[in-house]
């Protein structure tokens, strides 16, 4: 259990907790949100002992395994397999001893620490390491790669393969899906569910929460406030707690009035300056009850220009590819105004080959690609951001656009994207990544394109401004094509999906739950393929196999062991979940087939075992689905497992 008791944390000049309190409990998966600056991270900080309470307690159980999620960017010689096997620092440490007591020839020392190695799993820790550099997205011939040679964003991904890598009770991760593809966020989801231990997640994906934690803990008001389940039923609770302070700061306002009214009034009379007096020390007394400020700064939209054309853009038997390297083979498109598309495609698929297409920054290798006269685009990706005028300040880089207009009407223009007063003034340089995302998005805005072609918009984008990106985009009368890890954005601002996959754009005839079950297909097809080809299926076949071919065989085999046992471990919590949600539901149906239950006096008790019923149900069919999949999930397994050992 964790514990914060009065705890007081400043930075600087900044309070940012003031006698919060604070308790979770082991097994829970708790989802940290907050306004950027409320101190999410100096929580992380503080739980790690990088800081220390102003004032109160903040107690930790003994002897917890922590990791966490590092931030800054490695430049390492070291392999991106060996790098990720850092994480789990006790297999080092015995790892070491190990080559320490071999080259001494301590036999004795040999046989205690491999007994060590086979408690700490370290004989399956190289696949363990594999799997997960695979499910973020890194190829086979990506692993023995060294760290220098990856770029920023795949760096950080491996730091979260090794926080993920490293056994432990708590898990720490700050926006560990900011550098992720849809593909990899979905692995992530689905890793994190199964996690044994305490996870507190710093994210601004609410899809993401929803899926993942159990709780949600807001940083509001230099306080700490726990809300049960996701992020969507935090939104709730908190709009109704909201709605009840409200109306409570209404009505003790009235009271306010009031009894000031009543001390002005009597307070000089001597029979009632005894009342007056009590009124007094009513008000003294009263606990003020702050109005609750729920409005968003930010209020943007995406105007399209006044000139449109129908298509505005068109690609026929496009081939679209670097240098000659053809990526996307045949390719047509045509987009009219209206379109709302969104790209989805395994990573390295060629999504963003696509948009740099459509946008014009890549050539066609072969084909036509052909705009109207009326085109204007707005790109959003992630390089502009670096490509922005670090020393110039949000109001400069729009009046460098159109240097004929007035201040006052950037200043306006850009009061809606949060640059309120002097910040408009700022040079960007000063700026976290989410302002420099949103001085991005206020110069395309301001251009008033009718193509909007957004790369992972929401990148360091906390929720507020999320959620005025998506009523943005909603109301965008061009065309907008989106990749974008973030679900609920997608869901709420396309309607249709291309699949960017096999060299192939084609239309994509489903929904994201769809996708996530052809992701998981395409897994499956892939592990079949990688077995095939180091099983045979006649004996003496398996003579003929290389050394380096068995070797792989049997790393491939105990992958596939390690793999089956969280399946069969999740599989039997999942009997267990279906067998109690079945014997509460028959419980709850005994209890409805009671004539008494539907007299007039037991009403809400009719109300609250339906709304259980239902709630019920609900799980159960949640439960038996994931139930099919993990079976199904292990009998292809088993069969691989059975090849790859015949």
């Amino acid at each position: 259990m964790i514990q914060l008791q009065k705890v007081s944390l400043q930075r600087g000049h900044n309070i940012l907790l003031e006698q919060a309190d604070l308790t979770l409990h082991p097994g829970w998966k708790v989802g940290l949100v907050g306004a950027n600056g409320a101190g999410k991270t100096s929580l992380f900080k503080l739980i790690l002992g990088e800081l220390h309470c102003d004032s109160g307690d903040l107690e930790l159980p003994g002897g917890l395994r922590m990791s966490h999620m590092a931030q800054e960017v490695p430049t390492s010689d070291r392999s991106a397999l060996e790098y990720v096997l850092d994480g789990d620092i006790e297999l080092r440490k015995v790892q070491q001893q190990l080559a320490r007591a071999e080259q001494e020839h301590q036999h004795a020392r040999i046989g205690e620490l491999h007994a060590e190695l086979d408690n700490l799993d370290g004989y399956t820790a190289e696949s363990r390491a594999a799997q997960l550099l695979s499910g973020l997205g890194f190829s086979h011939t990506d692993i023995t790669r060294g760290v220098k040679e990856f770029s920023g964003g795949w760096r950080i991904r491996l730091n979260l393969a090794q926080a993920l890598m490293c056994p432990s009770d708590l898990l720490l991760l700050d926006e560990p899906t900011n550098h992720l593809d849809l593909d990899a966020t979905i692995w992530l989801e689905q890793w994190l569910r199964q996690y044994p231990g305490m996870l507190i997640l710093i994210s601004h994906d609410r899809d993401f929460l929803d899926n993942v934690v159990t709780h949600i803990t807001h940083v509001e008001q230099k306080k700490l406030l726990l809300y049960k389940g996701g992020y969507s039923a935090f939104e709730r609770q908190r709009a109704e707690r909201l709605a009840q302070q409200q109306a409570a700061f209404v009505k003790q306002q009235q009271r306010i009035s009031e009894v000031e009214d009543f001390v002005r009034r009597f307070r000089a009379k001597a029979t009632k300056a005894k009342q007056a007096q009590s009124r007094i020390k009513e008000l003294e007394r009263m606990e003020k009850i702050a109005p609750a400020h729920i409005d968003s700064p930010f209020s943007f939209q995406f105007c399209s220009s006044d000139k449109m054309s129908s298509p505005l853009l068109t690609l026929s038997d496009a081939e679209c590819g670097y240098e000659g390297k053809t990526v996307l083979n045949k390719s047509s498109l045509s987009l009219t105004p209206g379109t709302r598309i969104g790209l989805l495609g395994p990573n390295g698929a060629g999504k963003s080959t696509l948009v740099k297409t459509l946008v014009g920054d890549l050539t066609l290798c072969n084909g036509e690609r052909h705009e109207s006269d009326n085109l204007k685009i707005g790109y959003f990706a992630q390089h502009q951001l670096e490509a922005l005028d670090m020393a110039a300040s949000p109001l400069l880089h729009i009046k460098r656009i159109t240097p004929s207009a007035s201040e006052q009407e950037i200043r306006n223009f850009l009061g809606s994207f949060g640059f309120i007063g002097d910040r408009a003034l700022e040079p960007v340089q000063n700026f976290s990544g989410g302002e420099k995302a949103r001085v991005a998005l206020s110069m395309i805005a301001w251009q008033k394109p009718n193509l909007l072609l957004m790369d992972e918009p929401t990148n360091h984008l906390d929720l507020e401004v999320r959620h005025a990106l998506t009523l943005a985009l909603q109301s965008f009368e061009g065309v907008l094509i989106l990749v974008s890890h973030d679900r609920h954005l997608l869901r709420n601002t396309v309607d249709e999906f291309l699949l960017v996959a096999n060299g192939q754009v084609a239309e994509f005839k489903g929904d994201l739950e769809d996708y996530q079950a052809w992701l998981l297909e395409q897994k499956r097809q892939e592990q079949k393929t990688e077995a095939d080809a180091f099983s045979t299926a006649q004996p003496d076949e398996k003579k003929s196999l290389s050394a380096t071919e068995r070797k792989e065989q049997k790393r491939l085999a105990a992958e596939r062991r390690n793999q089956l046992r969280p399946i069969k471990k999740r599989i039997e919590q999942l009997d267990a979940d279906m067998e109690t949600q079945h014997k509460t539901l028959t419980e709850i149906e005994a209890a409805l087939s009671e004539s008494t239950l539907y007299e007039a006096e037991n009403k809400d008790k009719l109300k609250d075992l339906l709304q259980q019923q239902a709630r019920l149900k609900q799980q159960a069919e949640a439960t038996e689905l994931e139930w099919m999949e993990q079976q199904e999930a292990l009998e292809t397994l088993e069969e691989e497992l059975s090849e790859l050992e015949t």
